[in-house]
């Protein structure tokens, strides 16, 4: 999901979601991989009246304060902690050891089911280990839009699309923290529960939650150490340290939509245009024709455009699926083949792909 808890490696997804491969990948599996140890369950939340005044100062914040609070809290605590992560069948769960001086922020990330990996980033700059390949990923990541970093967004309009709700407090990972539910104003996005600690404001807790309110996806950690020992320095010297690895670097261009050939006829509420990028795939490219991605976000929810040449041989038929909270649609335009995807509802989705239009 793009509202990630710590500062993921996807965000990139930023990626929403990198032009590595051939095909997009799930932001949720690319994340933490698809497999996991155990099920989460939401719980039953402590009302906020029985806490005392735990709870006061949080009743009073606005979407804007309640977003505010949980950027900051990502950015002055270090901490280690498990964090198990569910989407639809899918689950799955890594070991995050994060800290930040103020400048610079470093996370590594550990899957701990599915393929073994390793993610380290600093700021930016994130590089994925795989032992079993014997390869490394190095990758450029802008997190513009993002969740925690979703108040760089040119234009702040979450306000006028998603509203605040104060639930109570509840205990994650054993530590007190208040709850807040971010809630839409219109059917284009998903909600989301959000158990925020209440000393820093760090994000222990997060679900994704449907047009009908149910879970459509969640994340929280099991165990988490706050004020950890983490070292930046030895993170930084297994990030340098590619010996016995294949190291790839995907040739991605900034580039925009008009010079690629592309625009979209009429905007989808609330959605800015955050990046665009095309692959370079190694092989001669006639202007206009290299694969392209267009990622939008509205601060919270992101949605990435996917524009290829058409091949017969893999695309077969026009068809949608869903991920826990990530859908994506795909059809044919002419002689290209568009792949919508994002952690919105469909409607969102088939809205892009029928504003999408060739310019030449």
């Amino acid at each position: 999901m793009t509202f990630a808890l710590p500062l993921s490696p996807v965000h990139t997804c930023e990626t929403a979601h990198s032009l590595a491969s051939q095909e997009p990948v799930w932001p949720g599996l690319r994340r933490w991989g698809a497999v996991a140890l155990l099920a989460l369950t939401s719980g039953l939340a402590v009302p906020a009246y029985a806490q005392g005044s735990t709870t006061s100062q949080a009743a009073t914040r606005s979407v804007n304060e309640w977003l505010t609070r949980m950027h900051e809290g990502s950015r002055q605590r270090a901490y280690i902690g498990t964090l198990v992560v569910s989407a639809g069948s899918s689950m799955s769960a890594s070991k995050i050891w994060h800290v930040c001086d103020g400048n610079q922020q470093m996370e590594r990330i550990d899957t701990l089911t599915g393929t073994p990996r390793t993610t380290i980033r600093r700021n930016n700059d994130v590089i994925t280990f795989v032992p079993e390949a014997k390869t490394a990923l190095v990758e450029k990541r802008d997190s513009l839009g993002m969740f925690p970093e979703l108040l760089r967004t040119p234009q702040n309009l979450i306000p006028q699309f998603y509203q605040a709700r104060e639930v109570g407090v509840q205990r994650v990972a054993g530590h007190l923290a208040d709850m807040v539910e971010i809630l839409p104003r219109d059917e284009l996005r998903f909600g989301y529960r959000i158990w925020s600690e209440q000393q820093s404001g760090l994000v222990v807790k997060l679900q994704t939650l449907g047009q009908q309110g149910g879970v459509l996806e969640q994340m929280a950690f099991s165990e988490l150490q706050l004020d950890a020992p983490v070292s930046m320095d030895k993170l930084k010297k297994l990030m340098k340290d590619t010996r016995g690895y294949e190291v790839h670097k995907p040739a991605l261009k900034k580039t925009t939509p008009e010079a690629e050939g592309w625009r979209l006829k009429e905007a989808v509420p609330g959605f800015s245009a955050m990046s665009c990028h095309t692959r370079d795939t190694g092989s001669t490219q006639a202007p206009g024709t290299a694969p392209m991605q267009w990622v939008f976000s509205d601060g919270l929810a992101s949605v990435s455009l996917f524009v290829e040449p058409f091949d017969p041989q893999r695309h077969v038929q026009e068809s949608s699926a869903v991920v826990g909270a990530t859908h994506s649609v795909s059809r044919r335009m002419g002689e290209h083949w568009l792949t919508v995807l994002g952690e919105v509802p469909e409607q969102t989705l088939r809205r892009f792909a029928l504003a999408l239009e060739r310019t030449r």
